[in-house]
């Protein structure tokens, strides 16, 4: 098992039965539900009252995704959360960035170095911009540190496709071919041994869980796909943009990035491996007046006629098992998965296209969500542990 490092303050050792234990080095929490007294406690009973927690870091904590994870980490049973990293000067608390976690998580941001946060951490949930997690990332693996990567660093496998796209050099070239993609509902299986996950981004999942199923059964032309896609302003992220300002952005949707867009090779590139098929996409984002949320609108061509009613049964059945995959005869709304980590799914056959919508929330199920879904499945906890 994991080992828990020392917290920073005695308040955050406080547990869910309201009772603290440490047995030196190790540092334990009470399983929930117990009253009893620990005077009254032989060693054998106490032992067996006690559990050991996986220690996490967050890398890059002042953006609305760090605020997000942070949030359902603090409710996560079997995590604590030991480091929170930033260039912010002074070494804040994490609660003076995020006012909301005030008397829940109160550690300062620190700008710490890989092996200092390997000494601290068990896994490293990293929310930094691309090209800055690929350089830290050989370190922390040699340290015996996991990663779940945010950035956009580890999801291509062609170093010169990401330069391509990204505008330089990859930092870690040689590991990309290696690196399991974390889409639980695709790759569930090679997430639970990886050292190093890459989160998927929030355009892509949205648009992958829509189309994967219409591909992996060939019903659609893989050459033949549009993908429409509507984010909340949040998508941007948290640093001023002149396109997210207030003004500019209020009572107004605009598209952009229009064939350009650094989510393309993503969802080309993970429904070909799903599929095993040579997948074009055009993808098109617009930027909609909202904090949170994606809608995608998929257009599909069928190869044969098609029965909606049996492309029903074939998402049902893709789907099956999938715990934050909902599959809906309704339209779809942002709002039905708000603050959640499910996706939302619809089909459609209209004249000679297949139309599939899904929407999610992007900063839980297109960020922090995934992530934690990721980690469960990492440390073999039950998937759906926390969200």
């Amino acid at each position: 098992m994991s080992i828990c490092r020392q917290r920073t303050s005695p308040r955050h050792w406080v547990s869910v039965a309201n009772r603290v234990v440490m047995l030196a080095p190790v540092a334990t929490t009470v399983r929930p539900g117990y009253t009893g007294e620990f005077g009254n406690t032989d060693d054998s009973s106490l032992k067996r009252l006690l559990r050991t927690m996986t220690s996490v870091a967050i890398l890059g904590a002042t953006g609305y995704t760090a605020l997000e994870l942070a949030k359902i980490l603090l409710r996560h049973p079997e995590v604590e959360i030991t480091a929170a990293t930033s260039r912010q000067e002074g070494n804040p608390p994490i609660s003076a960035i995020h006012p909301s976690l005030i008397d829940r998580l109160d550690i300062p941001l620190e700008d710490l170095s890989p092996a200092e946060v390997s000494a601290r951490a068990d896994c490293v949930f990293s929310c930094l911009p691309h090209g800055v997690t690929a350089s830290l990332v050989p370190s922390l693996l040699d340290a015996g540190t996991r990663v779940v990567d945010f950035s956009a660093d580890y999801r291509l496998d062609d170093p010169e496709v990401y330069a391509d796209w990204y505008g330089q050099p990859h930092a870690d070239p040689e590991r990309l071919p290696t690196v399991v993609y974390g889409l639980p509902e695709l790759f569930g299986e090679s997430i639970g041994t990886a050292d190093l996950v890459a989160n998927p981004g929030c355009y892509p999942t949205s648009a992958i869980l829509a189309l994967a199923p219409l591909l992996k059964a060939g019903l659609v032309a893989a050459d033949d796909l549009i993908v429409d896609s509507k984010s909340g302003v949040s998508g941007a992220g948290r640093n001023p943009k002149l396109t997210t300002h207030y003004p500019e952005c209020n009572e107004s949707i605009s598209a952009y990035n229009v064939g350009r867009h650094r989510h393309t090779p993503e969802i080309e590139l993970i429904l070909s491996k799903a599929s095993d098929r040579d997948v074009r996409v055009v993808f098109t984002p617009h930027l909609v007046p909202m904090d949170r949320g994606i809608l995608t609108t998929a257009y599909s061509r069928p190869v044969d006629s098609v029965d909606e009613a049996a492309l029903f049964d074939l998402y049902r059945e893709s789907y099956a098992d999938q715990p934050f995959v909902r599959v809906v005869e309704h339209l779809p709304a942002t709002k039905d998965v708000s603050g959640t980590n499910y996706c939302d799914i619809t089909v459609r056959v209209v004249r000679d296209r297949i139309i599939t919508i899904s929407c999610l929330d992007n900063l839980i199920k297109g960020a922090a969500g995934a992530a934690v879904q990721n980690f469960n499945l990492m440390y073999g906890f039950p998937e759906t542990t926390a969200l």
